[in-house]
């Protein structure tokens, strides 16, 4: 979207009507939202805006650097989903939480960085796609971001079960209780944003030398927004954080108490078989609570700066919006939904290979031959620990 619609408002002023980030302009447009509102109050216009665009500066960094996140975002969420859902050992629970956290991230920056990118070429604040797509693009934004908060919510929820509680584990964490939870995740999402379909509007805006041209806005006063902007940082940004430290630091107590004793133990008793699988899903275990943990941290680290600008902005008498911290916070929310391939590329063993198979494009009979050998060399190996 436009950069004055893309991912909400700053502030709203006093009049009701949403102000954007038109600081960094070529021509000065201060009382812009004063014009907007006397606009809606005649049907004669008389007085016109002069053209107003990007600098070229602002348009290359722009371009470059959210073109490249845009591009990396893509085929990295596109490439979860396909190992998770085409790979039948990365079928897990916690890898079916991923797949709905990549969708979402997918859904947003679909939703928001081509406009975004594209804005930096139109007027000031034009908007080409009309009412309908003034709708849709608002309405998969906010969808996109919600879901991906829940869908963090929803593993880091399925971790603590799986390693505080491993007998319950066992009839909870499955991979159909995974999905069922995934579709109510989606459900809740498009009921909670549903309002976004008719909080939004198209409204002419009047440019010397250019007709018919409109942009996307919203569509109430002030009053109506500022409750629904609070509950999303409530509900979608402070409550998981909260939740996911508190769960996180049990998980960690947990794996701690378990490598204490696991050292204990091997103080007193020769290592087997099944001291060295436990050792190993223990180490898993941690890898993928690692993996996880990760994942949160970014999310916090990368929403932090809008978050705090938009409540900045809307409680302040003084807004800031200066152009290229705005740029800056965009691109942080752009970048958390395009970082977490990598992560767990980077983070997990399990992942990384899905990841090579997948851009190998399969593998040749001799590599599955060699595959075959170097099993039937380690169950060989293990039945003979196993007889001695």
């Amino acid at each position: 979207m436009t950069s004055r619609v893309t991912l909400l408002p700053l502030r709203y002023d006093d009049n009701g009507c949403s102000e954007y980030d038109f600081s960094g302009l070529s021509s000065n447009i201060t009382n812009f939202s004063t014009f907007l509102i006397n606009l809606n109050k005649t049907e004669n216009v008389t007085d016109y805006q002069d053209p107003t665009y990007y600098s070229l500066n602002y348009r290359i960094v722009g371009t470059i650097f959210q073109g490249a996140i845009f591009l990396v975002g893509a085929l990295g969420n596109t490439m979860v989903v396909i190992v998770v859902t085409k790979t039948r050992s990365m079928l897990t629970p916690t890898n079916c939480y991923l797949v709905s956290l990549s969708i979402a991230d997918l859904m947003v920056l679909i939703a928001s960085v081509p406009n975004e990118v594209l804005s930096y070429f139109l007027l000031g604040d034009e908007w080409i796609w009309g009412r309908a797509g003034c709708i849709i693009f608002i309405f998969l934004q906010y969808l996109g971001i919600n879901a991906s908060s829940l869908s963090i919510t929803a593993f880091t929820i399925e971790r603590y079960i799986a390693i505080c509680h491993p007998m319950k584990a066992q009839m909870v964490c499955t991979v159909n209780r995974a999905k069922k939870i995934i579709i109510g995740v989606w459900v809740f999402a498009c009921l909670y944003c549903s309002p976004w379909l008719f909080l939004t509007k198209t409204v002419p805006i009047y440019y010397k030398g250019h007709a018919d041209v409109e942009t996307c806005t919203f569509a109430l006063s002030r009053e109506h927004y500022l409750g629904y902007f609070f509950a999303d940082l409530m509900l979608f940004y402070i409550f998981p954080l909260l939740l996911s430290c508190v769960i996180y630091g049990l998980i960690a107590k947990i794996l701690f108490t378990n490598e204490l004793n696991k050292g204990r133990d091997n103080g007193n008793e020769t290592n087997s078989i099944s001291d060295w699988k436990k050792t190993n899903n223990n180490s898993a275990r941690v890898q993928v609570v690692k993996m996880l943990a990760v994942v949160v941290a970014v999310f916090a680290t990368l929403w932090m700066p809008y978050r705090v600008l938009l409540v900045y902005n809307s409680l302040a008498k003084e807004r800031y919006m200066e152009l290229w911290f705005l740029m800056f916070c965009k691109t942080m929310i752009f970048i958390n939904s395009a970082i977490n391939p990598i992560l767990y590329n980077a983070m997990s063993v399990k992942f990384r290979r899905a990841f090579k198979r997948t851009l190998s494009c399969g593998r040749t009979r001799q590599e599955k031959g060699f595959r075959s050998v170097a099993i039937t060399t380690r169950l060989n190996i293990t039945q003979k620990t196993t007889e001695a």
